[in-house]
């Protein structure tokens, strides 16, 4: 598991990011209504707005909001339009971070982000210079201590996932983008609660920094993810064994 991503998901599984559940389901809204806005309210026929549901199913959404979102994308509910536009940049220590935004204001999303890094001793890369360091990958997480990680396997690989594995008490499946709904609608179909699930942005290496430096890191990336234009940051950030945040 990448580091970012497994930082994020140790603290959700702890219960630190349920006070931030209604920001998240408002990043989810956004991105499935510009998918249903761009492809039509039909999620057989749209790709895009399937991966987006079920990145919503995979963070426990309510249906009724997912319906919403679906409605405001196609107009048949008064909604916002929504920009998408990428960000590549560094943050201290040379760490890699990917930046998708969904605004109404691209020019208020620019300043701010642009803000943020300056303040968190960051700067905004050239365009494919931090992009070409990633690549998309449908990445599931379980709670480790609630299932074992060979039952997890044998339904997940049965769904053509690419990988199982448990780290710090998290069972992450890993796959190819097209094996990413089959399997998880396999381990659903188990009847396995996900914490997570969403095609992501994995990093091909890490960036390892000390303590100190991981701990700047990554209240740059939490400073960006509270950003209402943000939809995802990633980064190639290796979380130090043992490390424990202030």
């Amino acid at each position: 598991m990448s580091g970012h991503s497994k930082w994020a998901t140790i603290k959700h599984k702890k219960g630190a990011a349920d006070a931030k559940r209604g920001q998240m389901f408002t990043k989810l809204i956004k991105e499935i209504s510009i998918a249903a806005r761009m492809g039509g309210g039909d999620i057989e026929a749209n790709p895009r707005l399937r991966t987006a549901v079920l990145k919503a199913r995979g963070a426990n959404m309510p249906k009724d909001n997912i319906d919403r979102a679906v409605k405001k994308g196609t107009g048949e509910l008064a909604g916002v339009s929504y920009e998408e536009l990428v960000y590549e940049a560094y943050a201290p220590g040379g760490v890699a971070i990917f930046i998708e935004v969904l605004t109404d204001n691209k020019n208020r999303a620019a300043a701010d982000i642009r803000n943020i890094l300056t303040k968190g001793g960051g700067q905004l890369a050239t365009a494919g210079s931090v992009s070409r360091l990633f690549k998309r990958a449908g990445i599931i997480t379980l709670d480790g201590e609630k299932y074992s990680e060979d039952a997890v396997m044998e339904a997940a690989l049965e769904g053509g996932a690419d990988d199982v594995s448990l780290s710090d008490g998290i069972i992450e499946v890993t796959t190819a983008p097209e094996d990413f709904e089959s399997a998880l609608n396999a381990l659903s179909e188990k009847k396995f609660e996900t914490l997570s699930a969403e095609i992501s942005m994995v990093p091909e290496s890490e960036a390892s920094l000390d303590n100190d430096a991981t701990a700047k890191v990554l209240r740059l990336v939490e400073r960006l993810e509270e950003n209402d234009d943000v939809q995802n940051v990633y980064s190639n950030i290796a979380i130090p064994e043992g490390f424990e945040a202030d």
